[in-house]
């Protein structure tokens, strides 16, 4: 995702001796067709659901019977859609690679494919049929002197990922404009749906019409954002959880990016993103090379089935987090800036009483910080405030048995703050004169400057070094505006992410096991490109139960639940008034890494005994909910909202029933349960911690259930026919667990 120097040798790459290659990529039930034709840019057929096993014949076919007639009055062939579209191929849309040189030539490169390598062996048969992959695709268009590299692969989970690689083989430098890959959806993808938001209402999920012309969806905030398209997908007509067919793509990407899905007047419509770059931003000198972001592409029958490609192939990954997530405090809305040690020690008390396992000290500890006026970028502890230093907190903490974590905000500063006040050439900004406007009373450090990241990182370093820290809260409350390095003006956001990245893996690389989250003004910094350097990402700064049942949910179409930071907060909502029962907070929160955000001295005694039942809850079934696939039951327009997650084997499950709204009629739909194995038989038992649920009014099903440690049905019935639901009133909620009964030894669908 940086130029970089092309390197002095190249590995052997097999010329296309035919010039003509078909590739069939198969994985969890997902087909890829990539077609090279003639030695032309390559083009992807069919992605979407398993064709099966293909003859040669059958591939040749494939791609055959995807060539568009020519229209009249478009040019005399077929257009040809490529991974990168291009106007050499006809395409009239959105091109994929954009730039120039300084005499404005080079904007509208003509590709063609020199070589292309499987799974690292040089390909030289004209048809090759395969399991999951990677190809990788050498393009170039000599009279341009450019050269280009695709890389394209399924994964295991049957995600599909890809990016791309542009290297400058002339002698002159090439402006890099727009490097943005597509792929194709078929007519009967006419429903978009993708994702709009705000501070504390992240991912709201928006539906529309799929229509000639382009939806749009560009970033430039330089990080992800509150309101960004998450994942941008495109569906048949009412696509639901467990229905229909879904296409979607997400950048993997925290800096500025685009998604977007485009339907030209023929009909051929695609999903495509790549980084947003400003004018100037990247320029290409001799020899040297730019590499995209991944762009990630999951197609499913159903929503869920789409978000489960993503889920696998995170808990794929070699340093992905334990099943073991600790229950978390956070001290924020308990004391917010009024650091006391005395307090706070309390606060350790009684959390380690209930069962919490780390313990998280936020904003306040350094430098002037007692608000949020001053001290950012002053990365040293408050003598005012902690004349001991964090020892005598810390010691406390680990005494305790818990974990200590510590809250950063490191590509941040206050303009009142040391750091500035030596240093205001460090900060970001258009010129030397002027300094974009405040947000939330702070700038950005320009981390693209070698001295401004050794001072960040050598001040962290040393408070990593001297204190037993394992956990870093890492925040970013701020959009980055003129985002540019003072003394050139030039843009800078695509190398601040970069050297973002690049300082989390310095720290984690100096600290093995130490984990990061990714704050950003709450979720304002969730994608899969900061989730390569951090351990979890702060869902929202809103910990209302009722929102976050919105932003769970659809957080949840990208992440597994282990990587969704989800507190129970006291009983008013800081950020909506709302008063809520600790019920129906605690079982919203069990659905994520559960942690606390609450001054437990405010807390009743009943309050802290039901709040114990659910963190020993949590470590009971925090195996099931880490390694289990996330269910969302269609309910229609039903203001009953039911999910939970099922165990692979399909042995047992955890369902949350939750009341967003008052009903309409008094009649709800029935309670079924997708994913259960039909032959098998479960036990289905309520689960009520704590006070039962307000306007509980339970059908007769459920009383028997109460009465006799369950009810026992055909996984057929649970599935299809259902179970009548409970009457709840509005933001209350009821688990209910399911076990497959001993002995039972049908197979697991």
């Amino acid at each position: 995702m940086t130029p970089t120097r092309r390197p002095a040798e190249h590995p052997v790459l097999a010329p296309v001796p035919d010039r003509t290659h078909r590739i069939h990529l198969r994985s969890a039930g997902v087909s890829v067709v990539l077609d090279v034709t003639d030695g032309r840019a390559p083009a992807i057929p069919h992605w979407g659901a398993d064709l099966g096993e293909l003859s040669a014949n059958d591939l040749d076919a494939v791609c055959e019977s995807a060539v568009e007639a020519a229209v009249n009055n478009a040019v005399d062939v077929p257009v040809r859609l490529g991974i990168l579209p291009a106007q050499a191929d006809g395409w009239l849309g959105r091109p994929g690679l954009t730039g120039s040189r300084p005499d404005g030539s080079g904007w509208a490169p003509r590709l063609h494919t020199e070589a292309i390598t499987l799974d690292g062996q040089p390909l030289t048969a004209t048809h090759v049929q395969s399991g999951p992959g990677r190809v990788v695709i050498k393009l170039a268009d000599e009279p341009q002197s450019l050269a280009v590299e695709l890389t394209l692969e399924l994964l295991d989970s049957g995600l599909l990922r890809v990016r791309g690689t542009v290297t400058n083989t002339g002698e002159t430098p090439y402006a890099l404009d727009e490097l943005t890959v597509a792929l194709p959806v078929p007519a009967r993808a006419s429903e978009l749906l993708d994702f709009a938001g705000r501070w504390a209402r992240e991912r709201t999920p928006q539906r529309s019409t799929f229509g000639v012309g382009t939806h749009l969806r560009e970033n430039r905030r330089g990080r992800t954002g509150a309101d960004s398209a998450h994942v941008l997908h495109a569906g048949t007509p009412g696509v639901g959880f467990s229905h229909g067919e879904v296409w979607g793509v997400h950048l993997g990407f925290s800096g500025n990016h685009r998604h977007l899905a485009e339907q030209v007047n023929t009909g051929t419509k695609i999903l495509a993103g790549g980084e947003m770059l400003t004018a100037g931003e990247v320029v290409l000198d001799p020899d040297a090379s730019y590499t995209s972001p991944w762009l990630y592409a999951t197609y499913g029958a159903g929503l869920d089935q789409a978000a489960h490609r993503f889920h696998r192939f995170l808990r794929s990954r070699e340093h992905h987090v334990s099943t073991r997530r600790p229950v978390t405090l956070n001290v924020w809305e308990a004391v917010y800036f009024d650091h006391d040690l005395a307090r706070l020690r309390d606060l350790a008390d009684r959390a380690a009483e209930l069962g919490v396992e780390r313990y998280v000290l936020d904003d306040g500890w350094f430098g002037s910080r007692r608000d949020d006026h001053s001290g950012l970028g002053d990365w040293v502890v408050s003598a005012e405030v902690w004349p001991d230093g964090l020892s005598p907190l810390i010691d406390h903490v680990t005494d305790l048995g818990m974990e200590f974590g510590l809250w950063f905000e490191p590509e941040m500063v206050n303009e009142d703050s040391e750091v500035a006040r030596a240093h205001p050439e460090w900060i970001l900004g258009p010129d030397s004169e002027q300094l974009p406007v405040e947000s939330r009373h702070q700038q950005v450090l320009n981390l693209t400057i070698p001295g401004a990241y050794e001072h960040v990182k050598n001040q962290i370093l040393a408070l990593l070094d001297e204190y037993d820290i394992g956990y870093i809260k890492w925040d970013q409350n701020r959009d980055l505006l003129e985002a540019a390095t003072r003394a050139t003006g030039r843009a800078a956001t695509h190398e601040q992410t970069l050297a973002a990245y690049r300082l989390m893996d310095e720290l984690k690389a100096a600290h093995p096991g130490l984990e990061i989250e990714a704050c950003a003004s709450g979720g304002a910094r969730v994608d899969l490109g900061v989730l390569e350097h951090t351990d979890r990402v702060w869902v929202s700064d809103c910990i209302d139960p009722l929102e976050r049942q919105l932003m769970n949910r659809w957080t949840s179409q990208l992440l597994p639940l282990e990587l969704m930071g989800s507190h129970i907060a006291s009983g008013r909502s800081h950020t909506t008034g709302r008063l809520h029962t600790l019920s129906f907070r605690g079982l919203t929160a069990l659905f994520g890494h559960l942690g606390i955000e609450w001054d437990l001295a405010q807390a009743s005694e009943a309050e802290l005994t039901e709040l114990r039942a659910w963190i020993a809850l949590y470590k009971q079934q925090r195996e099931l909910l880490f390694t289990g696939d996330l269910v969302r039951v269609d309910r229609g327009e039903d203001v009953q909202w039911m999910y939970g997650v099922l165990s692979p084997a399909r042995d047992e499950g955890l369902f949350v029933l939750a009341a967003v709204d008052r009903q309409g009629t008094s009649q709800h739909a029935r309670l079924t349960f997708p994913g259960l194995d039909p032959a098998a038989r479960y036990r289905l038992r309520p689960l009520i911690i704590g006070e039962r649920p307000h306007g509980l009014n339970a059908p007769a099903w459920w009383q028997r259930a109460e009465e006799q440690d369950g009810i026992v049905l055909p996984g057929g019935v649970l599935t299809t026919s259902g179970l009548a639901a409970p009457l709840l009133d509005p933001e209350q909620g009821v688990l209910l667990s399911l076990t497959r009964e001993h002995g039972d030894t049908s197979s697991p669908r």
